[in-house]
């Protein structure tokens, strides 16, 4: 958090124009980093999120503020997506960020155990009273009107309760909403996309859909079948970072971008190599995968994309 980046004249509203179907990094753990944000913005990704930082902690700690909150000043629009259940904690983590980027998020879809049981995530879907109460507490205590606060939740089986869950954090002036098309049971289930066409129907503000995306052609799909007004992709994006550009595979020059970010922001091995991973997977035999999954070190890995795939440069690009 070093410059202060603020443009009260600029909104992430403005995206949302009319025709243009937004395109967007989903927030995921140990994964839409800054690096990678760096990455997936190269290749048509029009908005990044943040992983998901629980509010508490961020505003408990100075090192979980260093750690868990890295941005410059081209990682822009930013949403800082927050796990919360309280509206003055989340109110207050917002004011923090605010200054370095364009907007928050409350997270009401995670289904692992541990968030729900904290009283975070897709429990929150079952509290709209409180979901109201934080996205309002947001958009007054947060001084800029052109900052947004979001929410990103999963369908009820009774859809009616997701509807009176939407509204409600419309009264309260949530600036759009993320669906992911499953209710916190389902994993690898088919999305229902009928119920996010449903809510969209239902409220005013933008609605962006997501799982299941997967190539450049789902966008166009799914705005046919729902009329959101943005898609947003986690695991698509994870095995193919130029999918929004229309790669149907990650292509060699996305590899060597991701070598040549990683290398200038210090990324952590571990992380510089499970993006790889990711990336090579649909592009490698399994003989391939074991070897590349065993290496060891940065110039390991290099060595072996240079022997195995060869350089940018071999491309003509």
């Amino acid at each position: 958090m070093k410059t202060d980046l603020t443009n009260g004249d600029t909104s992430v509203m403005d995206m949302f124009e009319r025709g243009k179907v937004l395109k967007i990094c989903a927030p995921m753990v140990r994964y839409s980093k800054l690096a990678f944000r760096s990455l997936v913005r190269k290749y048509n990704c029009d908005i990044c999120f943040t992983p998901m930082i629980v509010a508490a902690d961020f505003m408990r700690s100075v090192k979980a503020r260093d750690s868990e909150f890295t941005t410059n000043e081209r990682d822009r629009p930013l949403i800082v997506q927050f796990a919360a259940h309280d509206a003055q904690t989340l109110a207050d983590a917002a004011c923090v960020v605010a200054p370095f980027s364009d907007g928050v998020d409350l997270n009401c879809g995670c289904p692992q155990r541990w968030a729900m049981s904290a009283g975070y995530g897709a429990c929150l879907i079952n509290k709209p009273e409180l979901v109201k109460d934080m996205v309002r507490l947001v958009r007054n205590q947060v001084d800029n009107p052109n900052y947004t606060a979001s929410i990103k939740i999963r369908i009820h089986k009774d859809l009616r309760r997701t509807v009176d869950l939407c509204q409600k954090a419309e009264s309260a002036g949530v600036s759009w909403i993320t669906v992911h098309g499953r209710t916190s049971e389902e994993r690898h289930q088919p999305v229902h996309y009928d119920a996010i066409k449903t809510i969209k129907d239902s409220v005013s503000v933008p609605v962006i859909a997501n799982g299941d995306i997967k190539y450049l052609r789902d966008v166009e799909s799914i705005h046919q079948l729902t009329g959101v007004d943005g898609v947003m992709a986690a695991r698509g994006l994870l095995s193919n970072p130029a999918m929004f550009a229309g790669y149907e595979d990650t292509p060699l020059e996305c590899i060597w971008d991701w070598v040549d970010i990683s290398l200038d922001q210090g990324t952590p091995f571990t992380c510089f190599h499970h993006h790889l991973i990711y990336m090579l997977e649909r592009v490698s035999s399994q003989p391939e995968r074991k070897v590349f999954n065993s290496l060891s070190s940065t110039s390991a890995v290099i060595d072996y994309l240079q022997s195995t795939y060869g350089s940018v440069h071999d491309l003509g690009t």
